[in-house]
């Protein structure tokens, strides 16, 4: 493939970015521990976990224990979600006083339903009215570099998301993300990549492409279609943490290279370890029965495998367990 040398260096505000990719927020993955990894294995910007305005407001312990970061993570993308912009402005203001991220993006774009009857997520694409007081605010009130993730809207026009985005820009928001799927449509069917061309022809500000990149040349086409600024890589890098680099790679030079079984086997130990030492032995292995499935996905023996993650119990025996997979698996 050629290289997209009309990419050139990457800004949000007042923020420098190396290369163009950008971890999606994942409720319940995106925590310390699995950022860590994927900036490890070369992605430009991580993103949080959604953290609840409100449950800052409250000091809430589960809310406050999201806002765990390390040095190592930085550039960092702490998201924030809510409904009431006295909320929303206060949690981004302790947020710049703890000095803990580098820019902070506002979920105008999850669709889960506890999220949505609160009139947070996807439902403030509704009122335009609240989210430009509630933009308004936030730049009044934060110096950090300013982002929203939105979606299409409620129809498949995209004409909310074009006047979200247009109110964001006025107010001085400094990028937007945009998954071009619909709030009923949640990550089903496919997302309408033209809708981020139409997007990126009418703002001025960095817009980030997000939805349905699989693989590196899928990012790559993404932003030969639609001219977008950046890519933001979700589910993908569950499976390979090393997606973001190789994308980086592809719009570059033209190629990447792909991670050989021991970079993965590397990546699970090392997450393993991390996992332990963040949530405790006992939480951390119980959430990686989950995780650490997700990199031997199609692989020979791999069901037997994550059978035997399921009653995992301990650090040694979960490393254990990667040791014995991979000398299976190497003969």
């Amino acid at each position: 493939m050629q290289q997209l040398k009309r990419l050139g260096k990457m800004n949000i505000g007042s923020l420098h970015i190396k290369g163009h990719t950008f971890l999606a927020p994942l409720a319940g993955i995106t925590n310390l521990p699995f950022r860590l990894m994927v900036k490890s294995c070369g992605c430009s910007v991580v993103c949080s976990e959604m953290i609840s305005a409100r449950g800052m407001f409250y000091n809430q312990a589960k809310t406050m224990k999201l806002l765990a970061t390390d040095p190592l993570e930085r550039p960092l993308s702490v998201q924030l979600f809510g409904a009431d912009t006295p909320s929303i402005t206060r949690a981004a203001k302790m947020i710049e006083e703890m000095q803990i991220a580098d820019m902070i993006d506002i979920n105008f774009g999850c669709s889960v339903r506890k999220v949505v009857k609160t009139g947070a997520g996807v439902a403030l694409m509704k009122t335009p009215g609240v989210a430009e007081h509630m933009l308004k605010g936030l730049r009044d009130t934060v110096s950090l570099p300013l982002s929203i993730k939105i979606r299409s809207g409620w129809d498949a026009t995209g004409n909310q998301a074009f006047e979200i985005a247009h109110i964001a820009q006025n107010a001085g928001i400094d990028a937007i993300a945009f998954h071009p799927r619909t709030a009923t449509q949640g990550f089903g069917g496919k997302a309408d990549w033209s809708l981020i061309r139409k997007l990126k022809q009418i703002c001025d500000i960095p817009v980030i492409g997000n939805g349905d990149i699989k693989s590196p040349e899928d990012a790559f086409h993404m932003i030969e279609q639609t001219h977008c600024d950046a890519v933001m890589v979700g589910r993908a890098s569950l499976s390979n943490p090393f997606l973001p680099s190789q994308i980086d790679q592809l719009i570059n030079a033209g190629t990447y290279t792909s991670p050989d079984t021991d970079d993965i086997f590397q990546k699970m130990i090392e997450l393993t370890q991390a996992y332990v030492s963040h949530f405790g032995e006992q939480v951390g292995c119980k959430m990686l029965r989950g995780r650490l499935s997700w990199f031997v996905r199609g692989w020979p023996n791999s069901s037997l495998f994550r059978k035997r993650l399921s009653q995992i119990r301990s650090k040694h025996e979960t490393l254990s367990l990667i040791q014995s997979f991979k000398a299976d698996l190497h003969g």
